[in-house]
């Protein structure tokens, strides 16, 4: 493999003046020597109210990360779990969607909707992830080149969460469009309305599934949500397509994320890449050091429900808390060499998929995608480059490649065995 250009390290500015919530920050800039200094000098950091809201606090170390996802008493998802949602008052969905629930109602629905997440119905999916993963990869090879985010990055995961909601084969071309679409790409506005119009298509789509699976149930999490009871009563139509629609984007868009700037860190990591190829890690160990390294999830938010102290600092009850995983993932008080890729890193606490009662419902799958890539690509591909500019989502919330060019070559075996 040859390397490839990241982004550029953030200049060494007073980090007071740094706006997190500025896209173009992680858009533009490696923030490891921010994170850094934040953990060091301010791992209870307060970002002042600006033009879009109140303020807010920024936890920066792995300790108080890890025990802010666990106390969910003192620090609640109910208002939000998106920074910019919660400066706006609030998730619409609070109470409803998994992510935005706490207490025994989120242990009631997570229960429900873990049914669907059973080693039957896994095993199934994972040998369509890993027929897709190949199908996808195999005519990549046969063309020697692709935007491996557009021509597999965000194909397989939608093959999966298609699969583990059972949507009809029929149906699923469009689903995989209409969430390509919700997802964006293109110019800002554009992508904006072309969003918004597609989160409602997918959303319509998933009410007129979720009644017809109340009138013929099948085992599938639609079916569950539809079907099921949580502390005495069944889930209202809001509660059953908020969480389908959960699912359906949130499944896709971590592993996207993390399969597209995985690749693009074994490209920039030669020995490493070299290290695979020749069998010398695990495949599950080298997924969860990707995991770490790619963080797609950037933050999540909570709200203090009470006066709280923190390494010194207090909180207030009714205050915007913010866990900043890019930042503790990069903690060198838990990892060795936290700013190396290191594919047989273990152990690896990484927080990339959550922690506690909020660890993500689907992190094994999730896992399990990234393993039948780095399988596919320790056997069948001889080397990958970069073909043309890297392009970086312009987020505070998700971490990765939009756009990733590049050339690939195959081993001698150039056809993949069927599933």
């Amino acid at each position: 493999m040859t390397g490839g250009p990241g982004r550029a390290p953030i200049p060494d500015i007073d980090a007071a003046g740094i706006d997190l919530l500025d896209p173009l920050l992680h858009r533009d800039y490696d923030l490891s020597a921010l994170w850094q200094r934040l953990r060091r000098q301010a791992p209870v950091r307060w970002q002042a109210a600006g033009p879009q809201g109140p303020g807010f606090w920024v936890l920066t170390r792995h300790r108080d990360v890890a025990a802010t996802y666990r106390d969910f008493r003192r620090f609640s998802s109910g208002q939000g779990n998106m920074l910019e949602t919660l400066l706006r008052g609030g998730d619409p969905a609070g109470g409803q969607m998994l992510v935005v629930t706490d207490g025994r109602h989120h242990a009631s629905l997570r229960r429900l909707m873990h049914g669907g997440f059973g080693h039957r119905a896994l095993g199934i999916i994972g040998d369509c992830v890993r027929q897709a993963t190949a199908d996808v990869l195999q005519v990549a090879l046969e063309r020697g080149e692709c935007n491996f985010v557009q021509d597999v990055a965000s194909v397989v995961p939608l093959v999966a969460i298609c699969e583990l909601l059972a949507v009809p084969t029929v149906d699923r071309p469009e689903i995989l469009h209409l969430t390509r679409s919700a997802m964006g790409s293109g110019p800002e506005a554009q992508r904006s309305m072309q969003a918004r119009v597609a989160q409602s298509e997918i959303l319509m789509y998933y009410y007129q599934l979720a009644m017809e699976r109340r009138r013929a149930p099948g085992t599938d999490v639609v079916s569950l949500l539809a079907n099921g009871v949580v502390e005495g009563r069944p889930l209202t139509d809001e509660e059953v397509v908020a969480n389908c629609y959960n699912l359906i984007v949130g499944g896709n868009e971590t592993t996207r994320l993390s399969m597209a700037s995985g690749l693009l860190a074994l490209i920039e990591h030669e020995s490493e890449w070299a290290r695979l190829s020749r069998g010398e890690v695990e495949v599950s160990t080298a997924a969860d050091e990707i995991l770490r390294w790619t963080t797609p999830v950037i933050h999540v938010g909570r709200t203090a429900t009470t006066d709280v102290t923190i390494s010194g600092t207090t909180i207030r009850a009714g205050d915007i808390v913010t866990l900043w995983n890019a930042s503790a993932n990069r903690d060198e008080e838990v990892f060795e060499r936290p700013d190396q890729l290191i594919l047989d890193r273990s152990p690896n606490h990484h927080l990339a998929l959550g922690f506690g009662s909020h660890y993500c419902l689907g992190g094994y799958l999730a896992t399990m995608e990234l393993r039948a890539l780095l399988e596919l690509l320790q056997g069948e591909v001889a080397s990958v480059a970069l073909n043309g500019p890297v392009e970086w989502l312009s987020s505070n919330f998700v971490n990765g490649v939009e756009s990733l060019p590049v050339r690939l070559r195959p081993t001698v075996r150039t056809r993949f065995p069927r599933a």
